[in-house]
């Protein structure tokens, strides 16, 4: 088992579980890499949670899926041309960071109207997860959105030195994900992957606390009440298989002590609240700690 090293998440991602991760260890079957000996994340997101499991615990067989094509292009292609992303990443440093704020916001709506196209194009190719890459380390709190014609549209972030390529923990991830199995797609597409030898973690976009919560804003792929409940009957049939299944989600008791949509829908599991820090609004001073439910088998 590889452990020289611990990967980490390679972009920064709004609602990322690096800082709650100790607290997701904590719902890790017991068993975990014996006679628990497969690993889904099937929003993956930033996969902290994954490349916490990739590290510590050997695995028989990983799979992961996620609805934003680009981003699995990219993990994609860390697995399997990291070098050649290496490459290309430090050229984007290069030019970037020694130029001036005026040549900087030049250099980088060029790189996002690049973006734009490939994507808009469907482009696969190793330019196109670089420069999400690039997008991701200087755009605007690490933001992924998009308009209605699906075209990213983030703004330019003021970071001084942002890390455009961290070669050492690219090739650690690299190594990490070598035999995980990495699909485009909705969390459904587990469904065949997942059994009761499965542990099954779930981070969906989270149900927004307020009409005008940006929890869900980078998603764009519309996950309302009606999908958080789908989603919840999907955990229901997947831990009834005997997958150890986890997930987690905004606590709506934030806002409205009677609000128990979430206690209701998962009232087959044991929910608790935990606290975590929070930066996706975009009033500084609206950011914080706020209380989030991570829900386990009972």
């Amino acid at each position: 088992m590889f452990k020289a090293t611990q990967a980490k998440p390679f972009v920064k991602w709004a609602g990322g579980k690096s800082q709650i991760l100790e607290e997701i260890r904590r719902r890790y079957p017991v068993g975990l890499g014996k006679n628990i000996i497969k690993y889904t994340e099937p929003f993956v997101g930033g996969g902290a949670v994954l490349f916490d499991v990739l590290t510590n615990y050997s695995l028989e067989d990983v799979f992961i899926c996620d609805v934003n094509r680009e981003l699995i292009i990219t993990y994609i292609t860390i697995r399997d041309e990291v070098d050649e992303l290496v490459e290309i990443l430090h050229d984007f440093e290069d030019e970037y960071l020694p130029a001036d704020t005026n040549t900087r916001k030049t250099i980088y709506y060029r790189n996002r109207e690049r973006f734009n196209t490939l994507k808009l194009n469907l482009d696969e190719s190793t330019e196109l997860a670089a420069l999400f890459i690039f997008l991701n380390k200087t755009c605007f709190n690490g933001l992924y959105r998009v308009n209605s014609k699906g075209g990213f549209n983030v703004p330019q972030g003021g970071y001084k030195n942002p890390t455009i390529c961290d070669s050492e923990n690219l090739c650690t991830v690299s190594y990490a994900v070598r035999n995980v199995q990495m699909v485009y797609g909705d969390y459904w597409l587990s469904r065949n992957f997942i059994d009761e030898n499965t542990f099954a973690y779930f981070d969906p976009p989270y149900r927004p606390l307020t009409a005008t919560a940006s929890f869900t804003a980078y998603s764009g792929d519309g996950f309302g009440d009606e999908q958080q409940v789908e989603l919840a009957r999907y955990i229901d049939e997947m831990s009834e298989r005997g997958a150890w299944c986890v997930a987690s989600n905004s606590d709506p008791t934030n806002i409205d002590d009677n609000d128990d949509f979430m206690d209701r829908l998962y009232a087959k599991h044991k929910i608790m609240r935990i606290n975590a820090n929070r930066a996706i609004n975009s009033v500084g001073s609206r950011r914080g700690q706020i209380r989030e439910l991570l829900i386990a088998r009972g």
